[in-house]
Parts: structure tokens; sequence; C-alpha cells
């Protein structure tokens, strides 16, 4: 963990709940409950008492079901409304979410490296 709290198990968590709202709720469709919070900015960043690695793995992989429905049943071109109001099409949504994942994955890597000291990305076989 970073001493701002980041953790890998609480970046998951946040891909997760972003995936559920630029895919599910820009384009009108139902989500689960999602860890977001006017008065907390960093909600979906926390892991909160209760909640399991497993839980929240789980969590990521029916967003990431859920978002790939929405792929597959809308064209590039259509559009819905983002959380902030603005219209955008499902390209965008699309290219935003592979900025917002590589930007986290590198986060991820960075708190990889301080746990297991390994940099690069070239695997060493000694002798």
């Amino acid at each position: 963990m970073t001493p701002s709290g980041t953790s890998l198990l609480g970046l998951t968590k946040h891909l997760a709940a972003v995936e559920y709202n630029w895919f599910c709720e820009t384009f009108g469709r139902e989500t689960e409950p999602l860890p977001f919070r006017d008065d907390d900015p960093e909600a979906d960043l926390r892991i909160e008492p209760g909640e399991t690695i497993e839980g929240i793995v789980a969590f990521y992989g029916r967003a990431r079901a859920a978002s790939d429905k929405v792929i597959e049943e809308l064209a590039l071109a259509d559009t819905g409304t983002a959380w902030h109001g603005a219209t955008v099409s499902l390209r965008w949504v699309l290219i935003h979410m592979v900025e917002e994942t590589a930007r986290h994955a590198g986060h991820m890597d960075i708190i990889r490296e301080m746990v297991d000291g390994a940099t690069g990305d070239h695997v060493r076989e000694d002798g």
C-alpha cells in the first residue's frame, strides 16, 4: 500500500466501479450498487470492513461481463449520457476505458514493485 492508502485491491475495486459506470450507467443499463459517494471521493478506492479479495475480484468480473454485453449490443456511434452530463459515444467510452485501465495498471505495477522489488518487463532466469 502507498502512503495515501492506494492498494492493488482498491484499484481493482475502482476499475470495476468505473467499468459499470461508463458502460452501463452511461447507456441506461442497470448496475449493482456502486461504491461512489459524493461526500467521499475516495470511497471507490477503499476496502471496507467485510469486503474480501474474492468479493472484489468477483465484482470486477461482473462489471466486465456487463460491459462486454453493452459493447456487443451497441454500435460504436451510439451515444449515452456520462455521469457529468456530457453526451458520449461508445467509441469515446472504449477509448477512455483503455486509458483509464492502462493508467491504473501502471499504478498497480508501481505498487507491485514496492512489494517484490522487481523492475522491468523481462523475466530473469538464474542459472
